[in-house]
């Protein structure tokens, strides 16, 4: 949603059915969609590994290593496409952080981290997080409260629970439509 409202025709490609998704998309591992030569239309590639492998929560619960590491394959295949890219995770995941956003920063009454890696090695000029006792923490992500904080009113809960807020993606789509300017 973020990256239509900073100007971008979407399509979204992943593994697990998407029913709620609001733009074109492809049902297929991302990884081999991205290998297999993507159409020359496409402009820019976002692309956000599972998290699982990385997130403190996997950690806590102690399953890390029922998930796969995709983020250095994920890179690879976008590195290979030759077109701007973003990578998106948690903080904790081993992403140069070219951006950190928090929910904060954008007056969403949320707490939520997320680092992204860009291939153009972008600076960050947002606010810092302004957390404060009243946001919705991570425990919160079951509740249709927190989709509807993130800004992610077409989805379903569960959906949310894996979203990127779309204010995060519409800064980060108006930094790539500067750098995707610049280079033409």
């Amino acid at each position: 949603m973020g990256y239509h409202r900073a100007g971008f025709d979407v399509i979204g490609v992943d593994i697990t059915e998407q029913p709620n998704y609001p733009y074109d998309f492809v049902q297929g591992d991302a990884l081999q969609w991205l290998n297999s030569g993507i159409p020359s239309a496409i402009t820019a590639i976002h692309a956000s590994p599972p998290c699982q492998f990385y997130a403190n929560v996997t950690a806590w619960r102690g399953e890390p290593d029922n998930h796969a590491n995709l983020i250095p394959a994920t890179r690879q295949a976008l590195e290979n496409t030759g077109r701007p890219w973003v990578i998106e995770n948690v903080p904790e995941a081993p992403l140069r952080p070219d951006y950190l956003l928090c929910g904060s920063m954008f007056g969403l009454n949320i707490k939520r981290h997320r680092a992204f890696e860009t291939s153009w090695h972008a600076h960050q000029f947002t606010s810092p997080c302004s957390h404060h006792r009243d946001l919705l923490p991570f425990m919160h992500k079951g509740e249709r409260a927190y989709a509807d904080a993130l800004g992610c009113y077409w989805m379903t809960s569960r959906e949310a629970r894996e979203a990127v807020p779309p204010v995060y993606t519409e800064y980060i789509g108006a930094q790539l439509l500067t750098t995707i300017k610049d280079a033409a």
